[in-house]
């Protein structure tokens, strides 16, 4: 097991100036900073320098970690786990949930003790799983919620039943973060800040300079948005930062479609579709708030006759494969890598402190990363 995990980190060295793993953080402060926590955040790519630790170091960490799930080896695998997927057809939710339940049997978890379950993208589905876990007298439970508002709810029901929680993918609002650490609970939070992964959008549209965005130089950049699910913060932290990046560097801008596509492709197709019927060249840029919907925005800009990077620009969040194969051709005019590798593994780890006895932070932050044309070989490399 140990040379696995320092393979991973080999795996990764060639693109260790991007990457930074998750790390500890505070829910007050990610969720109470707004535009501050952006406008402060500087993008992965300039943060990792050349004063990040040695290989060898890195390896000596994971030699360490690799001794600690040893240890515990024995006890992990009589210990249950329950997993709640929002929906198991989300193209990024697959890829966490994969790389989940391998790490979590890498770990010393028994795979016939790891269940998953798909809440198909309904509450009270999710909801009778939960309670069935509960029921089944799981020991951990790891949940990403059809919706965030029901996070209140779920936290209710198992910490009565005193099993420790770690949400993933989908942030509960930072009041009821803020009950968990109020009554010392065992509850966590592992995932991302889609403000970050907004931001970074509209980061690689301002990179590409005015002149070259604005093609019918009117001064200002026409845009069209498709949203995933309008509950989820995800959803709309990308909505708003994208956009903000773009006003934030001094640029006019003009919506011209603001449509939701539910985080899928053939959803977000027809919505682009009908926007390019409509506004035709106006539309110079599309923003999509995950990678299925872009793709599905590619066909609509393919088959009306634009060409992405010629006459129009193109965004997505996710880094899917079939995504960066695009940006690599050209085709699409950069992604967001959501990396579920650190925040898979993280959730994993964050469990087995709480089975060990031990405490997580309320907030367990990782950080996205920008796929572009100079570093989406690299980053496919890794997600293939």
């Amino acid at each position: 097991m140990k040379k696995k995990i320092i393979g991973v980190i080999l795996a990764t060295a060639m693109f260790a100036t991007l990457l930074t793993g998750c790390g500890g953080g505070s829910s007050e402060t990610t969720a109470n900073t707004d535009s501050a926590a952006t406008e402060d955040a500087a993008p992965a790519e300039d943060t990792a320098t050349e004063d990040a630790a040695p290989a060898e170091e890195a390896a000596d960490a994971a030699d360490a970690a690799a001794d600690a799930a040893d240890a515990a080896g024995g006890d992990l695998a009589d210990k249950k786990v329950g997993v709640c997927i929002y929906q198991f057809s989300d193209n990024f939710m697959t890829l966490f949930r994969t790389e989940l339940e391998n790490y979590l049997i890498e770990q010393g978890f028994a795979k016939e003790n790891i269940t998953i379950a798909d809440g198909q993208n309904d509450q009270a589905t999710q909801s009778g799983q939960i309670d069935n876990f509960i029921a089944d007298q799981v020991d951990v439970l790891i949940i990403n919620p059809v919706n965030s508002s029901s996070a209140e709810t779920i936290t209710d029901k198992v910490v009565e039943a005193g099993i420790p929680l770690v949400y993933i993918n989908r942030e509960p609002d930072a009041s009821e973060e803020q009950r968990w650490a109020d009554n010392g609970w065992n509850v966590t939070y592992v995932g991302c800040d889609a403000r970050q992964s907004g931001t970074m959008q509209g980061e690689m549209i301002v990179d590409l300079g005015l002149e070259a965005v604005d093609f019918n130089g009117d001064g200002k950049v026409q845009y069209i948005m498709v949203e995933g699910d309008p509950e989820n913060v995800d959803a709309q932290y990308r909505t708003e930062f994208s956009v903000k990046a773009l006003t934030d560097a001094g640029w006019e801008v003009e919506c011209l479609s603001d449509q939701v596509g539910n985080w899928q492709q053939d959803q977000a197709q027809s919505i682009v579709a009908n926007a390019l019927g409509q506004y035709g060249n106006d539309i110079e840029v599309v923003f999509c708030n995950n990678d299925a919907m872009a793709l599905g925005a590619l066909q609509a800009i393919e088959a009306a006759g634009r060409t992405v990077g010629t006459d129009i620009y193109l965004v997505g969040v996710d880094a899917l494969s079939e995504a960066l194969e695009d940006v690599i051709a050209g085709t699409m005019t950069g992604t967001v890598f959501n990396d579920h590798f650190s925040q898979s593994h993280s959730a994993a780890d964050a469990a087995i402190r709480f089975l060990k006895g031990e405490a997580n932070e309320y907030y367990i932050g990782c950080d996205y990363v920008k796929a572009t044309q100079a570093n989406a070989q690299e980053i496919l490399d890794m997600v293939k």
